[in-house]
């Protein structure tokens, strides 16, 4: 890696640390901020179309189409390895998607952090589901899908239709979560 991204992916996670920061000192006990989004008529959201139509690399380094998720219930966790609530939501999210198996939504995480940082975090923490490296790109990606702020952990919930049903800005409440999720079914 060179000096010019070592230096851009330092501005970048000062810049996410302080937005997240803000982010965290404004949250109450309720959770993150969210926002619930209305039904396109059964089309998928522009964002989410435009999620399935990118390829990034696993932690392996082989390119994966995002086009695997398209009509499958699908959370999209948005997090870095130096982001604290990031890695404090981490353990949870990969037990409820453990739990559920992909038999009802399935979980992928978008790292905007560098390969080398994202790859040691995974030695250190196992993760149940798939982990890809989005870079710098993926804060573009996830302001496409609502994220306006930049903050982190970011979280979507789209369903098996295309259509963006939630976003989550901060640490999740799992005990929400698993409600958005019940709903997502019904």
């Amino acid at each position: 890696m060179n000096k010019k991204h070592l230096a851009g992916y330092a501005i970048l996670a000062t810049a996410f640390t302080v937005l997240g920061a803000i982010a965290g000192v404004r949250q109450d006990a309720k959770g993150p901020v969210t926002t619930s989004y209305a039904p396109t008529d059964s089309r998928a959201h522009t964002a989410a179309a435009n999620l399935y139509a990118q390829s990034l690399n696993d932690l392996a380094g082989k390119p994966q189409s995002l086009a695997q998720w398209k009509g499958k219930p699908l959370l999209v966790n948005f997090w870095a390895s130096w982001c604290a609530p990031c890695v404090q939501e981490m353990p949870e999210l990969s037990e409820l998607a453990a739990r559920d198996g992909g038999k009802t939504f399935h979980v992928i995480g978008i790292g905007i952090d560098s390969p080398t940082n994202l790859a040691e975090f995974a030695k250190k923490i196992k993760i149940s589901y798939p982990l890809y490296v989005g870079g710098l790109g993926a804060t573009d990606l996830a302001r496409g899908l609502g994220n306006a702020n930049g903050g982190l952990p970011y979280t979507v919930l789209i369903g098996a239709d295309g259509q963006v049903r939630k976003t989550y800005l901060g640490r999740l409440k799992f005990d929400q979560l698993r409600a958005d999720l019940a709903a997502l079914k019904g």
